[in-house]
């Protein structure tokens, strides 16, 4: 399947098609907004920012407050498996949709990725489900991934297990990682967070920056052209 410009389908896109894009998008939106919230509740509330992110700061921080007794391991590894698959299923989604054409798009950010997009229909299920279960571990990316398990038939239910498989292996080495370092780690992830609105605003003013210098170049092109 070839698909348009901006878009993995051709023609009038279909229901299915319609949402799984807004969730896709939905996905870019909710990450972006959560960069401001970063600071502020790695060192309030780290359970809670593993849970919204998935990030290896917020899984090492809530270690380390299980390190010191605050919350318990259990909980912030379970945590942080909820907060790194619980947007995958869109992705896997996605490929079972536009197959090739979600794959290309994910595909055009680096010579592995395109290397791996030429190769995915034709993999092995020996090789791709290792590769679901080591997807953020591998050099290409792990929503292109995702996808081709979707194109290849990969069934929802295996792919499920095989993420939650390696989400817990991650979560399980950030914690324990966190938990290892104990108190200097909570003492570091506190003070991020009573500075947490001004690191909080020097983001925002950066991103904010980021798109009215984006705009500007992508004006000055148009204006070239």
């Amino acid at each position: 399947m070839t698909s348009s410009r901006w878009v993995p389908w051709d023609g009038s896109p279909r229901r299915e098609d319609l949402l799984c894009w807004y969730a896709i998008a939905g996905m870019a939106v909710f990450y972006t907004a959560m960069w401001p919230v970063r600071p502020l509740l790695i060192g309030s509330n780290p359970v809670l920012l593993e849970i919204l992110t998935g990030s290896k700061e917020s899984v090492i921080a809530a270690g380390a407050f299980a390190g010191v007794g605050s919350v318990p391991l259990v909980v912030a590894v379970a945590a942080a498996v909820v907060g790194m698959m619980k947007f995958d299923a869109i992705i896997w989604w996605a490929g079972t949709l536009w197959g090739a054409g979600i794959v290309d798009k994910f595909a055009r950010r680096s010579k592995w990725a395109m290397w791996f997009a030429g190769k995915a229909d034709s993999l092995s299920p020996w090789m791709l489900w290792p590769a679901v279960a080591m997807a953020p571990w591998t050099p290409i990316p792990s929503s292109l991934i995702y996808a081709a398990a979707g194109w290849t038939g990969m069934r929802l239910r295996t792919f499920l297990v095989l993420d939650g498989i390696g989400s817990l292996v991650r979560a399980s080495i950030y914690a324990g990682m966190g938990y290892a370092i104990g108190q200097p780690a909570v003492d570091l992830a506190e003070t991020i967070s009573a500075n947490g609105i001004w690191v909080s605003l020097g983001i925002v003013a950066v991103m904010i920056g980021w798109q009215w210098a984006r705009r500007r170049v992508t004006a000055g092109i148009g204006i070239i052209r």
